[in-house]
């Protein structure tokens, strides 16, 4: 081998072992970095859980480290992750200004502006997966802003909040969690609605809706609403307010506002009212509308809850908007009458009431009233409509199952049509959908009076005979005794 060949392999090795040098240096002071000091080489992440908020706490601990929880997770709740800009977490001046945001910090954006930062999104929007997920990675060491920006429909969302990364690991002590897990639950409302109408059966009666609504599982309740929008068919009557366990409740807890032009009632509770439902997340809200069928119809109504102050500036259906009650129904309807005789031609002039009960219909006694009316009387064309019954197969909002338990009613003819008789006993009929249709549902026949059979007339050719004979008679009589008298003179 040739002196310059010697040369250049010399050289090539003495880079080579240069390099290796220097990448040793390099991992000698990356390693270097005592684990109780903060490795700005490090990235971290923050993962998101959410879960059913409990009815009672769980006692897990809230430190940044992952927790097994044994709780509902919660798909679908929308979640922006922010940094707070210019606060460096490698140095301590860093961690003595993120100490004195921390005091000023209320949970809003404004908050942090107003201290002298700004923030940055990192990713935009994300949601959580079907185990209630959201991993965001890759993250710079700093102080980061979670808001949960899409609540569940119905949810009261968790308050923002700032989590570093990276905190003092507290399984140790003595070095960093660089990821971060936080446990974030949602407080889910859920509301119901009734309707109670099965002592009522006519309009005018009063119908009561009961709109039942969960408390938020949250230490600060900021606002609770419930808004009852009532159909048309509905007159508004009164509300009345309760807790479910019986806890008292001030006139000054809430508010009743009832908008006539929307035929809307709302119950929105005060700030004293709020402290009461904080005290009490354990029972429910019970708000109870009482109100009077005006037509006849099937009447269909839901409800809305408004469970924070955040929930009333979203549509229901939107991400934190109201929850919506199951829609309850309440059915009215109506039943015409044909009178005619045996022939099917049209009668007028007959009267009839309406019973709640055959032993009444039979008696007489306690007729229904519609519409101020206790009697209705057959038209120029033989029919009468008997509107405003509750249908007889529906009752609290429900079909009835079985005839023998449907609310009939019973129809009493209380005047004749002239020429015609009473009828004899009241006619059982039930009030449905079919009914209410359009055309007859009940066609009642009269026959005439003694049942079509002639009776004798005084002055009638009956009678004429009679009186005849009686007279041939009493001529005969007289012809008898004139005779009778003669014979007598002439013996004389």
């Amino acid at each position: 081998m040739s002196t310059h060949h010697k040369s250049r392999g010399m050289r090539v090795a003495a880079i080579v072992l240069a390099a290796a040098i220097s990448t040793l240096t390099l991992a000698s002071s990356a390693s270097a970095v005592s684990p109780n000091l903060i490795d700005p080489s490090q990235t971290g992440s923050i993962t998101i859980h959410k879960h059913e908020a409990p009815v009672t706490p769980t006692g897990l601990p809230n430190d940044g480290t992952e927790q097994s929880v044994d709780l509902p997770p919660l798909a679908g709740v929308g979640f922006t992750v922010y940094k707070v800009d210019t606060i460096d977490l490698t140095e301590n001046a860093g961690w003595t200004a993120a100490s004195d945001l921390s005091d000023k910090f209320d949970g809003t954006t404004a908050s942090i502006t107003n201290a002298g930062y700004t923030v940055t999104a990192v990713g935009g929007e994300q949601f959580t997966d079907a185990n209630g997920e959201i991993v965001t990675s890759d993250l710079d060491l700093g102080l980061y802003y979670v808001v949960e920006t899409s609540p569940l429909p119905g949810s009261t969302g968790v308050a923002p909040f700032l989590v570093t990364v990276p905190l003092t690991n507290p399984n140790s002590d003595d070095s960093w969690l660089y990821d971060v897990h936080v446990y974030p639950k949602n407080a889910l409302t859920n509301v119901t609605k009734t309707v109670e109408d099965s002592d009522d059966v006519k309009l005018g009666d009063a119908v009561d809706f009961t709109i039942t609504g969960d408390i938020p599982n949250v230490a600060i309740i900021d606002g609770y609403k419930i808004v009852d929008k009532l159909d048309s068919k509905l007159d508004y009557v009164s509300t009345a307010v309760t807790l479910a366990d019986g806890t008292a409740l001030a006139a000054s807890d809430y508010v009743v506002t009832y908008d006539a032009a929307t035929n809307t009632v709302s119950v929105n509770f005060t700030a004293a009212g709020l402290l009461v439902l904080a005290a009490h997340t354990d029972t429910e809200v019970v708000a109870t509308v009482t109100t009077k069928v005006n037509t006849v119809g099937e009447i269909a109504n839901t409800a809305l809850l408004y469970p924070n102050a955040g929930s009333v500036s979203h549509n229901p259906g939107e991400p934190g908007g109201p929850v919506v009650t199951p829609e309850v129904v309440t059915k009215w309807g109506d039943l015409t009458v044909a009178k005619v005789d045996k022939s099917g031609a049209a009668l007028t002039g007959a009267v009839f009431s309406v019973y709640l009960t055959e032993a009444d219909a039979k008696a007489g006694t306690n007729p229904i009233s519609l519409g101020g009316a206790t009697e209705f009387k057959v038209a120029a064309d033989g029919t009468v409509t008997i509107s405003g019954l509750r249908y007889s197969d529906w009752e609290d909002g429900a079909q009835i199952a079985s005839e023998a338990d449907y609310q009939n009613y019973w129809l009493s003819e209380i005047v004749a049509p002239d020429g015609f008789e009473l009828l004899a006993d009241p006619i059982e009929f039930s009030i449905t959908q079919a009914t209410t249709a359009v055309g007859v549902d009940l066609e009642v026949v009269n026959v005439p009076s003694n049942a079509g059979f002639e009776l004798p007339l005084t002055g009638g050719t009956g009678t004429a005979i009679f009186v005849g004979a009686g007279a041939l008679l009493l001529a005969g009589a007289a012809y008898f005794a004139v005779q009778s008298r003669r014979k007598n003179r002439s013996a004389a």
